[in-house]
């Protein structure tokens, strides 16, 4: 009954945590002489950068200390400064291992897909030019999806759901009722809503818990339903129909999905 699944990238099918952006965000505004925090950057993560860096810059403290830096309010102009530093080294990062992994359980989950018919396609916050250099080395993994819509493509990134709908476009799907977007951050649960496409989070591969792969696995049990716990009510009020903990339990998403399709619900509009 699902006939496709639209897949987030970073901390959702590879980099897991979410983690190659961080650095990035910190450096960028560090040369431009303001000191943000890792929670700073990761706060809007999902949306387009240029969004996400406009939010993180207008954030009250730190527009105080660009003020008191610059002597003006964060605005257009100071985006395109930050943006330009931070791109190329996000470039940097994702072509790094740590950061191009696929997630644990990313290949058996896309095998399970291919088994049963359902086809594979992509939006992301990211921009062309970094997903230039991180979906090549995504293939030589398995990882190759119909289409691959970008931030920056269409003009308007998440929540709006544009992204969402040329995917489906590209791909010839609908309706959207038939389609599973995957997600670990709100603006893209948000994104798959507003497309009125079943939303599934991930809790602990993605930005919200934000740990790398070998710092979770020495998390507690208590630590890591602390994680889930948090990660679940960000996700759940952005309109999750379900949270896992990670592309590797998306078969038994897709099975509680398509109980409920068995029983008449639909997805609905962000809201419903």
């Amino acid at each position: 009954m699902i006939r496709a699944v639209i897949f987030d990238w970073a901390g959702t099918v590879l980099d897991f945590g979410s983690r190659a952006p961080m650095a990035a965000f910190q450096e960028a505004f560090r040369q431009l002489g303001v000191a943000i925090s890792i929670d700073d950057a990761r706060g809007p993560m999902g949306m387009a950068k240029r969004d996400h860096i406009r939010l993180v810059g207008t954030a009250p403290h730190i527009n105080a200390a660009w003020r008191a830096r610059h002597g003006h309010d964060f605005g257009a102009a100071d985006i395109e400064a930050v943006f330009g530093i931070f791109e190329p080294l996000n470039v940097a990062a994702v072509q790094t291992a740590e950061h191009s992994t696929l997630i644990a359980g990313a290949k058996a989950t896309l095998d399970w897909c291919a088994r049963r018919g359902i086809r594979i396609g992509s939006t992301t916050g990211y921009t062309r030019p970094i997903m230039e250099r991180l979906a090549p080395l995504a293939a030589t993994q398995g990882f190759s999806p119909e289409v691959m819509v970008c931030a920056g493509d269409l003009p308007a990134g998440r929540p709006a759901p544009l992204q969402m709908w040329w995917a489906m476009a590209t791909m010839g799907i609908w309706p959207a009722s038939d389609v599973v977007k995957c997600d670990d951050t709100p603006p893209g649960i948000g994104e798959a809503r507003q497309a009125g496409a079943w939303a599934v989070g991930f809790a602990l591969s993605g930005n919200i818990a934000g740990l790398s792969e070998v710092e979770m696995a020495g998390a507690s049990e208590t630590e890591k339903a602390q994680m889930r716990a948090r990660a679940t009510k960000e996700l759940r009020a952005a309109g999750a129909h379900v949270v896992v903990d990670s592309i590797a339990d998306l078969p038994r998403a897709i099975a509680e999905i398509e109980e409920r399709q068995a029983r008449g619900e639909k997805p609905g509009s962000l809201g419903a």
